[in-house]
């Protein structure tokens, strides 16, 4: 495979794993019910707002969010601010953010294609739950 850095030298890949694959819902206790019909444990939850559900083949998860925010897959980045400068440096464009989350950063990129690249990191550390999956803080990242 050819590189095609501008120094010639192989770059990291940029792109850690899919985190997520997010989806838009009107009302969260119906949509759990649902995909909690259809096998999926809850992992966490936030309130009525989002909840996440266990893809028991992966670490991934499938979030539910009542939120405007369109349907998407997440993608995990070391640290988005150098996810932004990497992938403009490469020709893509900044639809919106970086913004604060829950977990650490966010931010929707769009390749040259106008192809959609949500980027996401966990510079917060990951969600802590109660017994219940309520969401009660951040695990440490240290």
């Amino acid at each position: 495979m050819q590189d095609s850095s501008p120094t010639g030298q192989a770059a990291r890949p940029l792109f850690r794993k899919l985190d997520c694959y997010s989806l838009p819902v009107a009302d969260l206790e119906v949509a759990l019910a649902f995909y909690g019909a259809l096998g999926h444990t809850l992992l966490w939850r936030q309130g009525d707002q989002a909840a996440g559900l266990r893809l028991p083949d992966s670490d991934a998860e499938l979030v539910l969010r009542t939120d405007q925010r369109p349907l998407e897959t997440c993608l995990l980045v070391e640290a988005v601010p150098q996810a932004i400068e990497r992938i403009v440096a490469a020709g893509g464009r900044l639809a919106f953010g970086p913004i604060e989350i829950a977990v650490g950063r966010y931010a929707l990129l769009r390749d040259p294609w106008g192809n959609p690249l949500p980027v996401l990191d966990f510079s917060k550390g990951l969600l802590r739950t109660d017994e219940q999956g309520n969401v009660v803080g951040n695990m440490d990242t240290g």
